[in-house]
């Protein structure tokens, strides 16, 4: 088992003891606003077994019918997430609205607090470990599951804020407006994962700091060549490819422009894991100088 697998694996693991002592929090206490962060962790468990079927799945090596990889799996989880988001948005809201018809004192608010504060930092610490992780290997669905966890650990600290609130000033109606603030939030979360994914899905360019690096390897290993030209990238999941077209000169063999492509292919897997490249070698009249990668030679 694969290290981003083993830390969706930890996830479910994870989202269900937060869940248990959220539930317990809300049961003592009665609050809305802690029932929305309960529920909230009920996505966080739908989400990361969602999470931990896609990286399986993208991890599945290249076959007949999926000739490039299953890597759009994990877009395909965090979209999945983001409707789940939605869902628990409208749960939420419709909880505080009762919450503001019928608004009752909290019970054992200390008690509650407690539990969901131990809770909120349980989900702290293994966000950071998801964001380490996920970057590393470039997973949409540990990030986007690392997204939505930093946004229960935000809503929980306010949600703890705004119930010390309510039982501090002894005014119930404050904790369905909490609630519905929470709704609010995690409505914006699950927009921006879903255009995110969304993004990933319609072929998006590699990120910036990426695409230069990419320029400067090839720039600095394609000594012999003239020119390369019509550089394109994207990405899906881990995987990024790179597509390119290599201007040489007349006399150069086929034997020796291969040679070529394997010295720059071999650098650039040096530098980014998990790619797929394409090169296409052109005569020197298809040079498009000044518009082109510059190359060393």
């Amino acid at each position: 088992m694969g290290t981003p697998l083993k830390l969706a694996a930890g996830s479910i693991a994870v989202g269900c003891l937060v869940l248990a002592l959220k539930y317990v929090a809300y049961f003592v206490t009665g609050s809305v606003a802690l029932y929305s962060d309960a529920l909230e962790s009920v996505i966080n468990v739908a989400t990361a077994v969602a999470a931990f079927i896609a990286v399986r799945v993208s991890a599945t090596p290249p076959d007949a019918n999926h000739p490039y990889g299953h890597q759009k799996a994990e877009y395909l989880s965090a979209i999945v997430e983001g409707v789940l988001i939605l869902i628990a948005a409208l749960a939420i809201f419709y909880a505080a609205y009762r919450g503001i018809l019928r608004p009752r004192p909290l019970e054992a608010p200390l008690k509650g607090l407690l539990v969901n504060a131990a809770a909120s930092g349980i989900n702290a610490a293994w966000y950071f470990v998801l964001l380490k992780f996920g970057q590393r290997h470039r997973s949409p669905a540990l990030l986007a599951d690392a997204e939505h966890l930093w946004t229960d650990v935000i809503t929980s600290i306010g949600v703890l804020i705004g119930v010390t609130l309510v039982w501090l000033t002894d005014q119930p109606i404050l904790d369905p407006v909490i609630a519905a603030l929470v709704a609010v939030n995690i409505l914006w979360t699950g927009w921006k994962l879903m255009r995110s994914s969304i993004g990933g899905l319609m072929d998006e360019v590699v990120p910036e700091e990426t695409l230069i690096m990419i320029r400067e390897i090839i720039s600095s290993h394609a000594e012999g060549a003239l020119e390369a030209h019509d550089l394109r990238t994207r990405q899906a999941g881990r995987a990024i490819f790179i597509d390119f077209h290599l201007v040489v000169p007349g006399n150069m063999t086929v034997s020796e422009s291969h040679q070529l492509c394997d010295r720059i292919e071999a650098a650039l897997r040096k530098e980014i894991s998990d790619i797929m490249i394409s090169i296409h070698v052109e005569p020197e009249e298809k040079a498009k100088h000044p518009g082109g990668v510059p190359v060393v030679g």
